[in-house]
């Protein structure tokens, strides 16, 4: 605990992050809590300070929808079609036009299905990594996800369903899936068969009273290294509730639900998922296809994306699977993912271990936070 507490203070004070919130925990309960810096000036940064926690919301909304799947309400190889008729016609990008560069389409040649939504090999894609999508959204005015529009959803697919791994917007549309087949606004879903049974009591889509005494500013790094806050709110009254990532929540939240896979589907009697779904979740279901490096397309929001490179990586319903141990830290198939503004987590079923870290900053994979997070896991598998 005290070298992960000066691990936080270090990284704070060489400027990796204003603040840093971290916690690990097992299958029994939570080892260790630790914060460093500012959440606000003046304002300190703790396990309860309330973060965006962007794309870990989409681990979230796919439990939502394994759950609707044992409820024989939705299936994971049927065409999603079925549920969502926007998807019933699904278009791939093929180039631009010559003149005038106007996107050029052809139908899929398979329907997609919410196996392929929940493992990104849907052929959605993101601007932030694609800029042929970019290219479209230009074209077209269509508007960012963030904004939370459903003209956000209207891109064309960048590859067939099924031919390849193109991390993008198949989880907003799992949750527009639920939408359906429950007749509930998706932060209703999860507030009432997730996050509420979990006691996941500060993570939602909108911001409290209570969240927001303990919420935290954004930063961007500059061109020097330095980190400013900037304005930054996911809409609070939004077009629809982004699955993909729209959630704000704590590390202590998260780690409950982190934990709740480390019990396969249980926690402190809260049932969410079957034994069986659960493993099915947390296997590789993209196999042969592989995750792929994420070359930025925009710098300011990203850098490149490569978690252990060299390594084959997988995909499950919906996490990163690392295909090999990691010396002194994950052992193979443990499942993990992130978010846009440098929040990460990983759980190693193996290993029984679990661990969340939390900033508040662009572009994400920052190196500095990246090497934070590195030295935390290795620490908490020492201790």
């Amino acid at each position: 605990m005290a070298e992960i507490e000066t691990l936080l203070q270090d990284a704070v004070a060489k400027g990796v992050a204003r603040g840093i919130a971290v916690t690990a925990g097992d299958s029994k309960g939570v080892l260790l809590e630790a914060a460093a810096g500012e959440r606000a000036p003046g304002q300190p940064m703790a396990p309860d300070t309330v973060v965006w926690i962007a794309s870990m919301t989409k681990a979230i909304t796919a439990t939502a929808a394994l759950m609707q799947v044992e409820r024989g309400r939705l299936t994971l190889d049927g065409p999603i079609r079925e549920v969502l008729p926007d998807l019933a016609e699904p278009n791939v990008l093929t180039g631009f036009a010559p003149e005038g560069g106007e996107p050029m389409l052809r139908p899929a040649r398979r329907p997609i299905t919410l196996r392929h939504l929940l493992t990104h090999t849907s052929g959605f894609s993101y601007d932030i990594w694609n800029p042929e999508i970019g290219a479209v959204m230009a074209a077209r005015g269509i508007p960012g996800i963030i904004g939370c529009q459903r003209a956000a959803l209207t891109t064309p697919l960048v590859a067939d369903p099924g031919e390849r791994w193109e991390y993008g917007i198949g989880i907003d549309w799992a949750g527009l899936a639920v939408e359906t087949v429950t007749g509930k606004r998706l932060g209703e879903v999860l507030r009432e068969e997730v996050l509420g049974p979990l006691g996941m009591a500060d993570t939602g889509f909108r911001l409290g009273a209570a969240q927001r005494t303990r919420l935290s500013d954004m930063h961007a790094r500059g061109e020097d290294g330095s980190l400013a806050a900037i304005p930054f709110e996911v809409p609070q009254d939004p077009e629809f509730e982004m699955g993909g990532g729209g959630l704000y929540g704590t590390v202590r939240d998260y780690l409950r639900f982190c934990r709740m896979w480390l019990n396969r589907g249980v926690l402190d009697g809260a049932r969410i998922l079957s034994e069986a779904m659960a493993a099915e979740a947390m296997r590789d279901s993209i196999a042969p296809l592989e995750v792929t490096p994420m070359r930025t397309a925009l710098p300011g929001s990203s850098h490149d994306v490569e978690l252990f490179p060299g390594m084959r990586k997988g995909w499950g319903l919906s996490f990163l699977i690392n295909e090999k141990d990691v010396p002194g830290m994950r052992a193979a198939g443990s499942l993990a993912w992130a978010g846009l503004a440098n929040t990460y987590y990983w759980i190693d079923p193996k290993r029984d271990r679990a661990g969340v870290i939390a900033t508040q900053q662009l572009p994400f994979a920052d190196p500095k936070v990246l090497a934070t997070l590195d030295a935390f896991e290795r620490a908490v598998y020492a201790g």
